[in-house]
């Protein structure tokens, strides 16, 4: 049971908050914009760039200068906003998704030219974990990470709840119709939709980085299972995109504990077809998600 929890359950809670942060992007932009942002792993993958480049400037945690790292990249979102999507924001929804395309490949050429591509860390050398209660041992990264996605996840709540402009975005991923004739500001949702996405998104890949490391596929590799949790929350449902997070993140984990015997259950190598068989199955058998989502 020690090991279940140690090297499963909670590795699951983690890579799921992980999953979850992203996922609040995809199905919020999926249903106030009506269309699948592709580009969304790589607004991932340039935060994580822009935390690296301020913890080699400055020296300090990743978790500290991670609010810069938020803010430039909701500069991002914003600026290929203005200049890619606004344009294409009355045109087919093919369009809007093939030009998501080409911005994640733009993106990620850019991250390489840049950058690179060798893998890169930051956080240096290997935390030893702390023993709790004689059997759990929970590495102090993964408390950090837990804690923070914790107020994050807080944060969103508290701004979808209480403020006026969380309010305007919850009743525009119910009915856009009616949020416009009821006189919400559309544009400043829309900004608001990217602002929140783009930060989470950058919140989500400086917590993967510092549990594993930086490199330039990173946010493309986590695309199947943020879709998958959106898809599986509900589409629109900000909330049902944490819990779906959350399920995929243990469900691809808990897949690979030796149920039977001392193999493990599914090959390690094969957890993100976990991600894709849960979105499929939920396609098919609950399109509208757990939560009744939004079906096009």
């Amino acid at each position: 049971m020690a090991d279940f929890i140690n090297f499963y359950f909670i590795p699951g809670l983690l890579l799921g908050s992980i999953y979850a942060l992203g996922a609040i992007g995809i199905t919020m932009t999926f249903v106030i914009l009506r269309f699948a942002n592709f580009a969304h792993g790589e607004s991932m993958t340039l935060g994580v760039y822009f935390a690296w480049s301020l913890v080699q400037i400055t020296g300090w945690h990743p978790l500290v200068v991670m609010p810069i790292a938020m803010i430039l990249t909701v500069l991002y979102a914003l600026s290929i906003d203005r200049l890619f999507y606004k344009p294409l924001r009355n045109a087919p929804v093919v369009m809007l998704v093939v030009a998501s395309f080409g911005l994640m490949l733009m993106t990620r050429s850019v991250i390489q030219f840049f950058w690179g591509v060798q893998l890169k860390s930051v956080l240096p050398g290997i935390q030893k974990p702390i023993l709790v209660m004689d059997y759990l041992r929970i590495s102090p990264k993964h408390m950090m990470i837990m804690a923070s996605a914790l107020v994050l996840m807080f944060a969103v709540h508290y701004l979808l709840t209480y403020t006026k402009i969380g309010k305007a975005m919850r009743a525009m991923s119910d009915s856009p119709e009616l949020a416009k004739l009821t006189g919400i500001d559309t544009e400043k949702v829309v900004v608001a939709t990217w602002v929140v996405g783009a930060a989470l998104a950058c919140a989500a890949g400086v917590f993967l980085a510092i549990d594993t490391h930086v490199e330039t596929r990173m946010g493309f590799k986590l695309l199947l299972p943020m879709f998958a949790a959106a898809i599986l929350g509900g589409v629109g449902r900000p909330y049902g995109a944490l819990v779906g997070g959350l399920i995929i993140g243990l469900a691809e984990e808990i897949s690979s504990y030796p149920f039977i015997g001392t193999e493990p259950l599914l090959n390690p190598g094969y957890k993100a077809g976990v991600a894709f068989a849960i979105m499929i199955g939920i396609l098919i058998w609950r399109p509208s998600g757990l939560f009744k989502g939004k079906v096009f």
